[in-house]
């Protein structure tokens, strides 16, 4: 069984090349005009999906052929395209980074690949990396490419004109830092913070359809999986506090929906506004910005103790990159320092460069759980006891280090719920 629904893959040559404000404005068109769309991330990332979500009005899922896994992709594909007029999915990074790549997700489900290429001072070259891009690996679909940043009409007529005879070009955005999305260390800057973000996603909408861009791409068949996902409702009656506010804001929908499907209630509660857990059996942390958040976390000292108090009761604790820093003993960034829970003996800070970033996995006693890693801060004191290499990178080579002691498991892994369903409930089952 299959189902057909037109889809394109928005690719580039590298990061910056507005592939995420071109996915955006592109949702939001065709929203505008009445469609249905479902927007996909191509690999791990929670800050362009919330960009993505209030583009096209509807929930926005990651594909990864590693994290996700091939079936679980091609059942979401498969599932959106039956009650969708569009599909579109954003390519991390390059288009060929990776292992596997976006490039692999587009032959593995037959999307094609519209590139976006930023043509500031660029002529004729532009030419030759589109068609790098459309050749480098032979039997990749290409739909064509778009030029973005383009300076002038001039300027268009001359990029048009160096493509390859037979290459479709879509066009060429003009420069306007009005559809300028803004970012921070860790990426874009979150789409609730974003000031005037809906008259950008209308502006960015306006530009496409002015420069001609608004008929639907060519339908892609996509197949029913041969398995479908399943979990076990070993979560039934399980009450799980989940940190969710400004500091505390990188969640899956997938995470979310596996913890609900296995029977658990998500409690939400704010680090930064309530003054204690509320009564839960369990404890999750998910990453987020509690470096921005400093003096406000710092300063709720009630908070601090309850989690303090919980995580000394042995009960199941999951802290993920900022929800493990939230519970070191301090936290600094520039000239700031404030104390945080102190569960964990050791101190930590946001360092001025990438401190880690990839697909990774690690082995619980519970079962293998898949994520990827992507902070700028450090912490020291990782030679305790308490602290294990057993993260590992997706080829096995040593990853980030990891955190367990009594129900307490931390690390910079920001985990992919759906990858272990079963590890993960009898992790929070206390099983």
């Amino acid at each position: 069984m299959s189902v057909t629904c037109p889809a394109i893959l928005i690719a580039a040559p590298a990061s910056n090349q507005g592939k995420t404000t071109i996915t955006a404005a592109l949702a939001r068109l065709h929203a505008n005009l009445g469609r249905k769309v479902r927007v996909f991330k191509a690999g791990p990332d929670y800050l362009d999906p919330m960009i993505h979500e209030q583009a096209s009005r509807n929930p926005v899922e990651s594909l990864d052929l590693w994290m996700v896994g091939p079936e679980r992709c091609r059942e979401l594909l498969f599932s959106a395209a039956q009650q969708s007029d569009l599909i579109i999915i954003e390519c991390g990074m390059g288009l060929y980074d990776g292992t596997p790549s976006s490039a692999d997700l587009a032959r593995e489900f037959g999307v094609p690949v519209l590139a976006v290429i930023d043509a500031r001072s660029m002529a004729q070259t532009f030419g030759a990396l589109a068609y790098g891009l459309a050749n480098y690996q032979q039997d990749l679909p290409f739909a064509g490419v778009l030029a973005n940043r383009v300076g002038s009409a001039n300027h268009n007529q001359m990029l048009e004109s160096s493509l390859p005879e037979g290459m479709r070009y879509f066009g060429g955005i003009p420069r306007d830092e009005r559809m300028q999305l803004p970012s921070r260390h860790l990426g874009l800057v979150q789409a609730s913070e974003v000031e005037e973000l809906e008259q950008m996603l209308e502006q960015g909408a306006a530009v496409l359809e002015e420069a001609g861009i608004t008929s639907l791409p060519e339908p892609v068949s996509f197949a029913a999986p041969e398995q479908r996902w399943r979990c076990e409702k070993r979560l039934e009656g399980v009450r799980i506090a989940l940190a969710c506010d400004a500091a505390f804001s990188f969640i899956y929908p997938a995470n979310r929906r596996c913890l609900e499907a296995m029977g658990a209630e998500l409690i939400e509660f704010s680090p930064l506004a309530d003054t204690e857990l509320p009564e839960v059996d369990a404890l999750w942390l998910p990453g987020g910005y509690p470096e921005l958040h400093l003096e406000t976390l710092g300063a709720n000292g009630t908070m601090l103790r309850s989690v303090r108090d919980f995580c000394a009761s042995g009960k199941p604790v999951l802290a993920e990159c900022g929800g493990m820093l939230y519970l070191t003993r301090t936290l600094g960034c520039e000239d700031t320092t404030a104390e945080m829970c102190g569960v964990l003996d050791t101190d930590a800070r946001l360092e001025k460069r990438l401190q880690g970033l990839g697909l990774q996995y690690i082995d619980w006693p519970e079962g293998r759980v898949r994520g990827h890693t992507f902070h700028h801060s450090s912490m020291d004191d990782q030679s305790l006891s308490r602290w294990q290499q057993a993260v590992r990178q997706k080829n096995g080579q040593p990853g980030e280090w990891f955190y367990q002691q009594q129900g307490v498991r931390a690390s910079y892994l920001h985990l992919y719920f759906e990858s272990a369903p079963e590890a993960i409930g009898r992790f929070f089952s206390a099983d």
